[in-house]
């Protein structure tokens, strides 16, 4: 790893909690939700912890948050998580991963799994985050169906980047090129891996059995290709999908247009609800 990647990575894992400002307008439910309880979660790569927000004998949504797999700071999506726990009913598990530059793949994707897994001991999951972590919901629930050690309900997908071995598309996108490269460099190193399903969920070879999902894409994002060709396939494949677009966003999709935001949000609330409280029909 370059000493400049190596910085610019440590920089953007230690600042997160001082710059990540997304969703401070978002605060529409569970704001007197009292602090989330702390969870430690045994992986095949050392403890994690898991911040729990609601009941604890309740059915689990296990949430992944973003920050390019270089931030290590599960509070940026506390609202999220709050809201969540508060519409739908559930309990909300937002999980601490471990990140560049101190680890690389498949690390982050591997404790993400295992940390689902052992919370699907208790109950009914569903899986989900936004950007990176969509990306991760999108390999757990590949991982789950390959190993045979869980089936989420839903997996939900949040302007998900999915396909770590391509370029991204021309644009003047907030996910930029550079900041695909540094990705790539730092948590990616190996460019034999970039393709295998669990770093790039779009890319792997069969979609079936894989759990409903909510793909959520936005009209200016730089990933949108991603989420919009994984809905596709995910059809193909016989899964039932939810796909949405926000017109005239960017990456920050919600926060972008905080009227939408509402009604996208109790969307997905809904179906992560019906998805956990209702009996799959048969």
């Amino acid at each position: 790893m370059r000493l400049s990647d190596r910085v610019s990575a440590m920089t953007m894992h230690a600042s997160a909690r001082f710059t990540v400002r997304y969703g401070a307008d978002l605060r529409f439910a569970g704001r007197d939700l009292p602090r989330p309880a702390r969870r430690r979660y045994a992986t095949r790569h050392g403890v994690v912890t898991g911040w729990e927000y609601g009941a604890p004998d309740a059915p689990a949504l296990v949430h992944f948050h973003g920050g390019a797999w270089l931030m290590r700071y599960p509070q940026m999506d506390d609202w999220w998580c709050r809201y969540v726990a508060a519409t739908a009913g559930v309990r909300v598990v937002n999980v601490d991963f471990r990140t560049g530059p101190y680890v690389t793949y498949p690390v982050a994707q591997h404790q993400c799994h295992d940390v689902a897994a052992t919370v699907a001991e208790t109950g009914p999951v569903a899986v989900g985050g936004f950007s990176s972590g969509g990306g991760l919901a999108a390999s757990v629930a590949l991982q789950a169906r390959d190993l045979g050690s869980f089936v989420p309900r839903l997996q939900v997908l949040g302007v998900p980047a999915l396909d770590l071995a391509s370029d991204l598309p021309a644009g003047n996108g907030m996910i930029s090129p550079s900041l695909r490269a540094l990705v790539r460099r730092v948590y990616f190193p190996d460019p034999a891996t970039r393709a295998e399903p669990y770093a790039s969920p779009v890319l792997a070879p069969d979609l079936t059995g894989l759990p409903p999902a909510v793909v959520l894409t936005a009209e200016r994002d730089t990933l949108r290709r991603d989420g919009d060709r994984y809905a596709e396939r995910l059809r193909e494949a016989g899964v039932d999908v939810v796909h949405d677009v926000t017109p005239r966003a960017d990456h920050y999709f919600l926060t972008e247009d905080p009227q939408r935001a509402r009604t996208t949000m109790a969307m997905v609330a809904e179906r992560v609800r019906s998805a956990l409280t209702e009996e799959p029909s048969r």
